[in-house]
């Protein structure tokens, strides 16, 4: 259960928890069934599979052991620059990392640093939670944003493993369905020892469903390093595009893949060898994304084919994990997805940082704070619709003057609010120090 999808309806605390465990518990054979029809469309690893049953695939390390969970990419990698300081300044830790996407866990597997390693998430079944806890023994708990798992959170409280809900956000419209069942939400989040919220708003609508222990140490996210990439991939994308005039369209959901290729096909005669890039969200969707930009007409290149960018390519559908790297240092134009649609949006300053120019809908909840800070520096646009989109696009394409400015303004935006994560440490220092204090 994720703060942001909060279906709990009211009720007393007692048969409030109990229900959800009772039904939980109940629902193995549809739980089953979930697990597998995710693994057959490539939502799970067929190899790992039992890890989301709480049955470890790797040997625990020796010594006190930090969890911290993160729902999926984006909230991962925001902890990344957490997770370095940690294991940089408490020498005897080892964190473990969990999430519950397939993304999630190869971009993990990638840049986690030594001594941090990852599983997934066990599904929220008491039985399978006590499987984990009882194998993984953690010394502390870190919860990432807004997922709060009511087996995992209580459970891990009635063992009295030290918790913190980090750069925890909170919309008014979870607000408003957390508030349906009080009981429940005011016994989750008084689990935690510490919350560490991203803003003044999040920290009060946190406050108001009963959370004992906030403090606002504003968004993690702001003080991660730039996503990374290697050298030589660079190098043959940016020989590949050569000098084509190029723009990307990062992190896309459904129906949006389909206004950037409308957005492609109003521009290619403006703009001659116009090359869109193109990172949905979720690269499993590759497929079907495809067919959605050749039924248009499109040529599509894919990453996943290992198909090259040649002269007659309209398209570069970078459908494989941890390209964002690449992709925002070769466009100096991106659209961030999720936006268009009512959605949230997603992360804006993994563009900024790499010195993007901005575009992005109007559907920005989730990212309110970073998408402020960006637009006061000049640094993003809010583009209504695909007719907006495109506009934007041809204006930015057409006026290098104020692409560059726009670009520049997106790295100074993103260079400030560094103390965020120094801010954090402070507030999880006592967490930290029970966990080493607590080897089990």
């Amino acid at each position: 259960m994720t703060a942001d999808n909060a279906t709990v309806e009211p009720g007393s605390l007692t048969l409030t928890a109990g229900l959800y465990r009772a039904i939980t518990t109940a629902g193995l054979p549809l739980i089953e069934l979930l697990i597998q029809q995710r693994t057959m469309r490539g939502k799970e690893e067929a190899n790992r599979v039992d890890e989301r049953r709480g049955m470890p695939s790797i040997e625990r390390p020796q010594g006190p052991l930090v969890w911290i969970h993160a729902a999926s990419i984006g909230e991962a990698q925001s902890v990344l620059v957490l997770v370095e300081r940690i294991l940089r300044t408490s020498p005897e830790l080892n964190i473990l990392m969990t999430t519950g996407t397939v993304t999630s866990a190869r971009v993990m597997e990638e840049r986690l640093p030594n001594r941090a390693i990852h599983q997934y998430v066990p599904i929220d079944r008491i039985g399978w939670v006590r499987n984990f806890l009882d194998y993984w023994k953690p010394s502390a708990g870190m919860w990432v944003e807004s997922e709060l798992w009511p087996n995992l959170v209580l459970e891990s409280k009635r063992r009295d493993i030290p918790l913190a809900l980090v750069n925890a956000r909170m919309s008014e419209k979870s607000r408003h369905s957390w508030g349906r069942a009080p009981k429940l939400a005011r016994a989750l989040l008084s689990a935690f020892d510490t919350i560490l919220a991203q803003d003044e708003d999040i920290a009060n609508r946190l406050r108001e469903l009963g959370a004992p222990h906030v403090a606002v140490t504003g968004n993690l996210k702001l003080a991660a390093t730039p996503l990374p990439a290697t050298a030589s991939d660079l190098i043959s994308l940016q020989d590949a595009i050569g000098d084509r005039p190029v723009w990307l369209a990062a992190s896309t959901h459904r129906t949006e893949e389909d206004i950037v290729g409308e957005v492609h096909t109003a521009l290619a005669d403006r703009f001659p060898g116009l090359l869109t890039l193109l990172a949905p969200r979720h690269p499993q969707r590759g497929d079907e994304v495809e067919q959605t930009l050749t039924r248009k007409g499109l040529t599509v290149a894919r990453r996943s084919r290992g198909d090259a960018i040649e002269g007659s390519t309209d398209i570069y559908l970078a459908d494989a994990t941890g390209l964002l790297g690449q992709l925002y240092r070769v466009a100096p134009l991106a659209f961030v997805g999720g936006s268009l649609i009512p959605h949230g949006g997603q992360n804006m300053l993994e563009a900024a940082q790499l010195g993007c120019a901005v575009l992005h809908g109007p559907h920005v909840d989730n990212f309110r704070s970073i998408t402020n800070d960006l637009f006061t520096g000049g640094a993003s646009r809010e583009v209504a619709d695909q007719d907006g989109l495109t506009r934007a696009v041809a204006e930015l394409l057409g006026d290098r003057v104020k692409l560059e400015t726009m670009a520049a303004a997106a790295e100074a935006a993103a260079s400030r609010n560094q103390e965020v994560l120094d801010k954090a440490i402070q507030r999880l220092q006592p967490l930290i120090a029970k966990a080493v204090a607590g080897n089990p």
